[in-house]
């Protein structure tokens, strides 16, 4: 077998899955390709990014396609990214008008070469759907902006309905899986948007070399730091330069987590494909 096909074991059945068709998919197909507006669901390679998209419902990626950092589990491009676009905000704006969204995901790569990190365009993207988008609920999926408390501030300040900020993996194996950012940072993070006031969510990956204890500790660090929302999904590495997956949770394994994570969270969504803005507007409903 060659090195190219041998990289990854067979993937099982239950991550297998049909692509959906239909009119909804095409209408956010065209639009994105209209608006040429990056989403993390294609920079990501999500593997749910069909089926978001069948539902009418995705993930807008603003401050350009390319990471300052380069974590050994994503896929997005690292390099030097280029200069923020001003039109941005009434570019999203437009997109979201046109396809008709009721919750909108903001993400972004790190953006370690701003002054601000990037935290000036989210809090201008949120303003400008309270501004033209009636109705519609936001949600920020944001780095760490190194810790700096006056750039979270201006985006807390701009009042999305949910702040989403990822810590990944358990503390032992975030040194390894992620770069700069630490494990402690993201519970500071994400402490300091409970302090807020706002509701806050994160997302962990599993199969990467965790054990169940790390998991349940992880889960207890999550709620003490005021996360309220949690996903769950299976790392599925992009390709054979990533980190490497160590194994497979069985659908059993997940429905066991979900239930373990019940205990700590007032939402949860945890199974094989879930992924942290995957189906966000229903865990929102939930809530």
């Amino acid at each position: 077998m060659s090195p190219v096909l041998s990289w990854r074991p067979r993937l099982p059945r239950h991550l297998s899955r049909t692509v959906p068709e239909g009119e909804a998919l095409a209408v956010v197909q065209r639009a994105l390709a209209d608006a040429a507006f990056p989403t993390v669901c294609r920079e990501a390679r999500c593997p749910n990014r069909t089926d978001c998209w069948a539902r009418g419902t995705l993930a807008f990626q603003i401050l350009g396609a390319v990471c300052t950092r380069r974590c050994a589990f994503c896929a997005e491009k690292t390099g030097r990214p280029g200069p923020v676009d001003p039109a941005e905000p009434a570019n999203l704006l437009r997109a979201v008008q046109k396809l008709s969204l009721k919750h909108v995901v903001i993400t972004s790569p790190a953006r370690d070469d701003l002054d601000d990190q990037g935290a000036g365009q989210f809090a201008a993207c949120v303003d400008a759907l309270r501004t033209g988008a009636s109705g519609v609920t936001v949600e920020v999926l944001t780095p760490d902006f190194q810790g700096r408390r006056d750039l979270l501030e201006r985006v807390f300040r701009s009042a999305p309905d949910v702040f989403n900020h990822n810590v990944e993996t358990v503390e032992r194996l975030s040194p390894r899986v992620r770069a700069r950012a630490t494990h402690r940072g993201s519970l500071a993070v994400l402490s300091a948007a409970a302090g807020a006031g706002l509701r806050v969510k994160s997302g962990l990956m599993v199969g990467l070399g965790e054990t169940e204890d790390e998991l349940l500790a992880t889960f207890a660090q999550l709620r003490d730091a005021g996360v309220r929302r949690l996903t769950v999904g299976q790392y599925l590495p992009p390709g054979p330069a990533f980190f490497p997956v160590d194994r497979f949770y069985t659908p059993e394994e997940f429905r066991a987590l979900g239930r373990a994570a019940k205990a700590f969270f007032e939402n949860v969504s945890v199974g094989p494909l879930v992924r942290s803005s995957y189906h966000a507007d229903e865990l929102l409903e939930t809530a």
